[in-house]
């Protein structure tokens, strides 16, 4: 199978059709139509074999997992993802994990209506980089410099999941098998909290998606508002296998600094907090209060059980830790 044999087969005339698609895959550039009184959102992320994820990786999942994490960053920023362009580079052509990646893929872009409109294909280490579009009102972007003094900050789900999986597959940690699968389960099919992002339009004042780890990612927000936060620990909701498995101490670098839960971080003003808390029930989002932001020049304070945590792990970054 050849380049365009390829893209024929497992991406052209595959996946939904939005009406906003003028021309789709097969020229130069897709065309498409952005609403009137819309801006455009777009976000670019690659995962690298041996980085973003073991080589051992069900295809099926990495296919998933490769378009979710994109648009959580859509997400982060309230926006209803549209479109997408994947860049795929493949060692060799595999047709049976082809077929199972480009499923994955095609699964999650069908349940949230985003059509696959262009992208690339090249021979070299496996490597899939992936840019998203999605639209929001003008001016009604979430960004991650409007946190201000008294805020309150939010989270919208457990922490420190992923990191468990990752443990569990170095055969560094021991996990129960039934936790074991939901573990792998949220690092191997991340939910992007997209109906998260778009109910806080309007209501958060800053957002951000967990991909580098609570503290890595609440500090972009710290520093672009500059503004610092205290975080009450015994709040970060975290799940019963992280429990059940970890001593409390040991739970905390998976709690404070592994990413890839991509679960939604967020700011709200106190004047907003009841209505905020009135909508997430209504359309059945979970989020937990965690803090509080307060003045300062990006300073984390942690509390537990009412004291001071001395804790000086930042989180993830490129170029200075070891990946996967």
């Amino acid at each position: 199978m050849k380049e365009f044999e390829l893209i024929n087969r497992y991406f052209k005339g595959r996946g939904i059709t939005r009406r906003d698609v003028n021309l789709g895959i097969g020229d130069d550039c897709a065309l498409v139509t952005v609403p009137e009184n819309c801006q455009l959102a777009i976000t670019t992320d690659t995962l690298v074999a041996g980085v973003h994820f073991f080589d051992d990786i069900d295809p099926r999942a990495l296919g998933h997992r490769a378009l979710a994490v994109n648009l959580s960053d859509l997400a982060a920023m309230g926006a209803e993802p549209t479109w997408v362009s994947v860049a795929l580079t493949l060692p060799n052509i595999d047709v049976e994990w082809l077929e199972e990646f480009t499923e994955g893929m095609h699964e999650i872009a069908e349940y949230f209506n985003v059509q696959i409109i262009g992208g690339d294909t090249t021979q070299g280490p496996l490597t899939i980089t992936i840019c998203a579009k999605g639209t929001v009102p003008a001016g009604k972007a979430l960004r991650r410099s409007g946190a201000k003094v008294g805020d309150w900050v939010y989270v919208t789900g457990p922490l420190g999941d992923a990191g468990l999986a990752i443990e569990a597959r170095k055969q560094d940690i021991k996990i129960a098998p039934e936790h074991l699968r939901y573990v792998n389960q949220r690092f191997d099919y991340p939910t992007p909290r997209v109906a998260a992002g778009q109910v806080l339009r309007g209501l958060a004042s800053s957002a951000i998606d967990i991909s580098d780890g609570l503290l890595a990612d609440l500090g972009h927000i710290l520093a672009l508002s500059q503004v610092s936060a205290c975080i009450d620990v015994n709040k970060i909701p975290t799940s019963d296998a992280l429990r059940a498995t970890l001593e409390r101490d040991q739970q905390l670098p998976f709690i404070l600094n592994y990413g890839d839960d991509y679960e939604l971080l967020f700011t709200v003003p106190d004047s907003n907090k009841s209505m905020l808390e009135m909508k997430l029930r209504q359309y059945g989002v979970d989020a937990a209060c965690i803090g509080q932001i307060k003045s300062g020049e990006g300073e984390v304070e942690l509390m537990l059980d009412g004291e001071k945590l001395a804790y000086d792990d930042a989180g993830f970054e490129h170029f200075t830790k070891e990946s996967v």
